[in-house]
């Protein structure tokens, strides 16, 4: 996640997870992995100033959801100091949002969540952090940060072995980052030991295991179908045969997966509506076929940029 690219490599590991996390350690039952399907709303915040109603649009399809939000150090400009913005890349305005912004927009519903006396659909938000580069403040700043929320988050005692997978406190919050090392040392290795880690990262070629800290892995959709989605052919049961056989890899490894991103529009709504064109299988049809796959083999988190449209369809 910290580059999308780097996770293309991850299309000859999916089949040979190996499962090292005790039952005791295992999430509870109701959002194990394999146990629910979200919605991931992919890029849900404005590109310089545009489309900012994107995170709106997703928290109204209804929770529990996952949202993305990818993280930039930007340097200083003018006055302004260097600082994490969620942005897609430069130019920069110095008008973007950070994550304090985000978190502020979910007030309401974490403090109603909070004062329910139930969490059932726990965690309501799973906030999937794509960290665009590796400064060591940046990691900082995130960190410090997510402890000003520190009571709305999932979070697992930092213990001395780390490759043992400790019992997740559960919030209406549960954060992921990506597979960079850099973030590791930040995220889990720096976190005194019987302190709180306060997300959780994915686990990254060679790695073949879940650990306290390694909790999920993300994915290109060409891991499924190599030619991607703009030469992608007919869905095929050959394709579904690998889907549904990477998907179960990563549940008995104690992992939650993700494939991202899953798109069907006209070509013309990309420029239109902010959309990554090489994301696009070209037709809503042909996306439904392959979101009711990924629905049916028990993907945890189905990335696309078409919210309401996988939402309705998922909720029939």
């Amino acid at each position: 996640m910290h580059n999308e690219k780097m996770m293309r490599s991850t299309s000859l590991l999916l089949l040979a997870l190996v499962c090292v996390a005790s039952p005791q350690a295992q999430p509870p039952a109701h959002f194990a992995p394999g146990r629910r399907v979200l919605l991931d709303a992919h890029n849900a915040y404005p590109y310089q100033g545009q489309w900012r109603d994107r995170l709106d649009r997703a928290l109204a399809t209804g929770t529990p959801i996952a949202v993305e939000q990818d993280l930039i150090w930007r340097p200083p400009i003018g006055t302004q100091p260097a600082a994490s913005i969620v942005s897609h890349g430069e130019p920069f305005t110095g008008h973007e949002p950070t994550l304090r912004d985000f978190f502020e927009r979910i007030r309401p519903m974490v403090t109603q969540a909070l004062a329910s006396g139930t969490r059932d659909g726990w965690p309501l938000i799973t906030l999937n952090l794509d960290v665009k580069d590796s400064h060591r403040d940046h990691l900082t700043a995130i960190w410090r940060l997510l402890g000003e929320y520190e009571p709305w988050l999932t979070t697992a005692t930092r213990g001395a072995d780390g490759s043992k997978v400790e019992p997740l406190r559960v919030g209406p919050v549960l954060v992921l980052s990506g597979a960079d090392p850099a973030q590791r040392v930040t995220f889990h290795d720096a976190v005194p030991i019987g302190r709180r880690l306060r997300l959780f990262g994915a686990i990254t070629p060679g790695e073949l295991r879940a650990t306290n800290y390694l909790r999920w892995s993300n994915n290109p959709w060409s891991v499924i179908e190599p030619e991607g989605q703009n030469h992608a052919a007919d869905w095929s049961d050959s394709d579904k045969t690998r889907l549904r056989a990477a998907v179960a890899a990563a549940h008995r490894a104690g992992l939650w997966i993700r494939f991202y991103t899953l798109n069907g529009h006209p070509a013309t709504d990309a420029e239109r509506s902010g959309l990554t064109p090489g994301y696009n299988f070209g037709s809503i049809d042909a996306v439904r076929v392959r979101w009711l796959a990924a629905i049916e083999a028990g993907v945890d988190f189905i990335a696309t940029d078409q919210y309401e449209e996988f939402r309705k369809m998922s909720s029939r």
